[in-house]
């Protein structure tokens, strides 16, 4: 799975609001990680969307978690962010997802499995509240 500038700026922001007791608006957070206000409004209203955040109109308006930071996995970071699974490999899922026809005779998708297996387990594992500690 590449992580793109979606996930990064997901997380940043995330971090920030977490550390907060009041909505974060988006001009703040662009300004305060040197991110466009453009891209960030987007990235934190399809957070919203997803239900990691909560959004607040009007003058003290901005965004607020929906959830303790406890409860929000970084897997569950990303795959809003990225609006896919963590998946590292097309065929990691299921073997016969395989995009080229070889599931009879693949060798190397129980390593793929494995390997996405731990993925998950290590995504699933930290929280952003975890993360907040550091």
């Amino acid at each position: 799975m590449l992580l793109t500038k979606a996930s990064e700026y997901a997380l940043l922001s995330l971090i920030v609001i977490a550390q907060r007791n009041a909505p974060q608006d988006v001009d703040t957070l662009s300004t305060q990680l040197g991110i466009s206000k453009s891209f960030l409004a987007k990235v934190l209203q399809s957070l919203a969307k997803e239900k990691v955040l909560k959004s607040f109109k009007g003058a003290k308006g901005g965004f607020t978690l929906a959830k303790d930071a406890k409860e929000l996995t970084i897997k569950e970071i990303l795959e809003c962010a990225e609006k896919k699974p963590t998946i590292i490999f097309e065929c990691a899922a299921s073997i016969t997802s395989c995009p080229n026809n070889r599931a009879e005779f693949c060798k190397i998708w129980p390593f793929f499995n494995r390997f996405q297996g731990k993925i998950d387990d290590f995504l699933g594992s930290i929280t952003l509240s975890d993360i907040v500690k550091e």
